[in-house]
């Protein structure tokens, strides 16, 4: 994601990835990944140098053809269910230190199937939400994330589910008691104006008209505004995608494109997106739109611009590719389906590092915002964050990433790029908040991009080129498709250059001021 939130159109564009840290004297106390649990506690502390990679959960693949809507009389294979006495509540929010409420517990979801329909005269969607999940623990209710239209029915396993809405909170009762590790299907049919989450300090984001259709983008917590979601980079699944627009329309998404239909007056597009996605990373466009493709190797890159934007289409595709191809070198692998990009027309200002496609909102990106977003592809959307609070293992990466780029065309080395920047006096924003813990209003705060990316070139500088360009390529082969946090990248930079580089990450990442060299 950009720096948008501070209204500032910065060199340092980014996204987020997040953790949880504790620093003493004798070092960093590493907190490790594990499998979705019941009601995702803390993780447990581990040795600084003994962290284990993150094993991201086995999800259900997506279909690979077109779905139909799942039929509110066929549920989700799951096991007999429990008595209706048995089970308890999963918790409504994981308590994220700067979203407690985002995300529930009780449950992990595997896929969800959107079946929309957009009318864009009357800014209205009709939609019906199929959510395969699987129980935690004998379930006798759940929350969902919704703070969208009103809603018209909902399904537990086929059945009619009593439920109430709580603010943020969507809150269901199931029929029956969902046992531990059974598979449940939820249907949410709702109908009505999805509005944009609106705030001082993170700006309009969400679901967010525009003057042909519709765009979402929804970090960090505007999925809900369209979406009942498990709302946390924690519980990451699938998405298929089924958006009915105007025949004279077109709809863009996550993933992998399958040939739209169109009867009578309407056409259908549906997006399969077969990788596990962060809820803050699901997009759909809605508009007229100037499409290119293209192939980097084996990767399909579809690219897409605003008729406002049209004279821009050509180098944003061909950037993309360059940029892609570059990236791939030097990051390793790229770890989904597809890659590319979309310019639409609300005048929002920013970027959003949507998985596989960025959506550019408003403005022609330069290399260096293309080179951003997608950096982000593997560092936040791949290896995504465990806590908002760690958000420097997105955008700090990604900000790096425009350094190296910079350094790999010949304009200016990232040790250039370091030394112009840590000339800047202790107050200026570049170095405050201290990135380890920048609060909710300072999320997309300068310092995260900027000062976050000095502490990897900190690093670089400490452990050498070959260890440090290891460092990357493995952390994100390790973590790829789960999530990670800022202790854990401390132990795996530490055994991977086998170094103690605990002070390091202490000074850069926690310290208040001007970090000390």
């Amino acid at each position: 994601m950009t720096a948008r939130r501070a209204a500032v159109r910065m060199t340092a564009v980014a996204t987020a990835a997040c953790v949880v840290m504790t620093i003493n004297g004798s070092g960093v106390t590493v907190l490790r990944s594990a499998p979705w649990p019941a009601e995702a506690p803390a993780r447990p502390a581990a040795s600084p140098n003994a962290a284990t990679p993150v094993t991201a959960p086995v999800r259900p693949a997506a279909s690979a053809g077109p779905p139909a809507s799942a039929p509110a009389s066929a549920p989700a294979s799951a096991p007999a269910s429990a008595p209706a006495s048995a089970g308890r509540p999963g918790v409504p929010g994981l308590g994220d230190k700067y979203f407690p409420r985002a995300g529930n517990g009780g449950y992990d979801v595997g896929e969800y199937q959107v079946d929309l329909r957009y009318t864009p005269a009357e800014q209205r969607v009709t939609a019906t939400v199929t959510i395969t999940a699987r129980a935690t623990l004998d379930l006798s209710g759940f929350n969902l994330d919704f703070r969208g239209p009103e809603i018209t029915e909902l399904l537990v396993n086929g059945l009619p589910a009593p439920y109430e809405r709580r603010g943020q909170e969507l809150v269901v009762k199931p029929p029956r008691t969902l046992p531990r590790g059974g598979t449940f299907t939820t249907v949410v049919r709702y109908s009505g104006r999805p509005r944009p989450s609106r705030h001082a300090t993170l700006g309009t984001y969400g679901w967010v008209p525009t003057k042909d259709g519709a765009v979402v983008a929804a970090e960090p917590d505007g999925a809900p505004t369209w979406l009942p979601v498990n709302d946390h980079p924690r519980d990451k699944a699938t998405y298929i995608f089924r958006v009915t627009v105007p025949k004279h329309l077109q709809v863009l998404a996550n993933g992998d494109p399958h040939p739209p239909v169109t009867r009578g007056a309407t056409t259908t597009y549906v997006w399969t997106e077969r990788d596990p996605m962060a809820s803050y990373l699901a997009m759909i466009a809605i508009g007229r739109f100037s499409v290119r493709r293209g192939r980097v190797a084996d990767i399909p890159v579809i690219t897409a611009v605003d008729p406002q934007f049209a004279s821009a289409g050509e180098r944003l595709h061909t950037t993309t590719m360059e940029v892609l191809r570059w990236q791939i070198r030097t990051f390793g692998d790229y770890p989904f389906q597809t890659a590319g990009g979309i310019i639409d027309d609300p005048r929002l200002g920013y970027a959003l590092e949507t998985q596989e496609r960025p959506v550019y909102l408003g403005f022609t990106p330069d290399e260096r915002f293309i080179v951003h977003e997608l950096a982000h592809q593997w560092f936040g959307n791949s290896v995504s964050l465990w806590r908002w609070q760690d958000i420097w293992l997105n955008e700090g990466f990604a900000t790096y990433a425009e350094w190296l780029w910079s350094e790999h065309t010949g304009r200016e080395t990232t040790a250039k790029i370091f030394e112009r920047h840590y000339r800047q006096p202790p107050k200026s924003p570049i170095f405050n908040p201290p990135v380890g813990d920048p609060g909710v209003d300072g999320l997309f705060s300068s310092s995260i991009y900027v000062r976050g990316a000095m502490c990897l070139q900190a690093l670089r500088a400490k452990v050498g080129d070959e260890k440090f360009f290891t460092i990357l390529r493995e952390w994100a082969a390790a973590h790829r498709h789960g999530t990670a946090s800022v202790p854990e990248f401390v132990a795996f930079a530490e055994r991977t250059s086998g170094m103690r580089l605990d002070r390091l990450f202490q000074t850069w990442l926690f310290e208040k001021g001007k970090p000390k060299r």
